[in-house]
């Protein structure tokens, strides 16, 4: 096995030619991206060596407690992404589901693969847990996202279609049916999509990773599939878990719709 090539801090620095690069095309061609840009790499870089420390603390000072407050600040963080990104306001009971679908999905997904895929031990060895549920929690905040600006789209643009539904004697979950199913086709649209290019198309960072510390390319393989499995699952449960409790907040006791023009 051939030793780790360690990054010297003038590589490092070589690497930011790329931005540089985009800096200058898109003042050459008068796109007004230049400071969103330079914030963007500003906060990648921050924030990626504030994470390493972190994780090197963590790392020499095992213990269960801090596991679990990373994995709540990262659940926390996540279901308030999600509601930022929601550009249409969100109601109370909505925002309610979100968090149970966040918390529910993912962290059934993440015990599952740690306990039954993985099996460390012990169960909280952060070298493992961070990692695994950052990649569950990150991807399921991507697939819900779009699972809440889809459904709640589409019940403000389609109101009067699930409203002459209602009319002619359907059920909310009827009337809705469409919605909710082209909600559920665009959550999980982009990890298949990812999935269907992996290894032909790029090799994922997962595995990039661990090819470059050294590990053998088969044994990067199999965590690789694994772990795109195990997103996959916690992205479907997540996804499944709200648009089957989200659609029913767009209806009162009486089956009436309750959204605004």
């Amino acid at each position: 096995m051939k030793d780790v090539i360690n990054l010297q801090i003038w590589q490092m620095a070589s690497a930011y030619v790329f931005i540089v690069v985009l800096l200058i095309f898109v003042r050459i061609r008068g796109i007004s991206r230049e400071k969103e840009i330079l914030i963007s790499a500003l906060r990648m870089t921050l924030q990626l060596i504030l994470v390493g420390y972190i994780l090197v603390y963590l790392f020499e000072n095992i213990n269960p407690l801090y596991t679990i407050l990373v994995i709540i600040i990262m659940e926390i963080f996540a279901i308030y992404n999600i509601f930022k990104r929601t550009k249409t306001k969100l109601s109370k009971p909505l925002k309610k589901i979100i968090a149970i679908s966040m918390l529910l999905g993912t962290l059934s997904s993440i015990l599952y693969f740690l306990f039954i895929v993985v099996n460390i031990s012990p169960w909280y060895d952060p070298r493992y847990f961070i990692p695994i549920s950052g990649m569950i929690i990150g991807n399921s905040m991507t697939g819900i996202s779009l699972g809440v600006t889809r459904l709640v789209d589409g019940m403000h643009t389609q109101k009067h279609l699930v409203e002459s539904a209602l009319m002619l004697g359907a059920t909310p979950r009827m009337a809705a049916k469409k919605i909710v199913n082209n909600a559920f086709d665009s959550a999980i649209l982009p990890t298949i999509n990812s999935m269907v290019g992996m290894g032909i198309v790029f090799l994922p960072g997962m595995m990039t990773g661990q090819i470059l510390s050294g590990i053998s390319p088969i044994t990067a393989i199999e965590y690789q599939i694994a772990i795109m499995l195990g997103i996959l699952g916690s992205v479907s449960l997540t996804v499944i878990l709200f648009i089957n409790l989200g659609y029913k907040t767009f209806f009162n006791g009486k089956s009436q719709l309750v959204i605004g023009d």
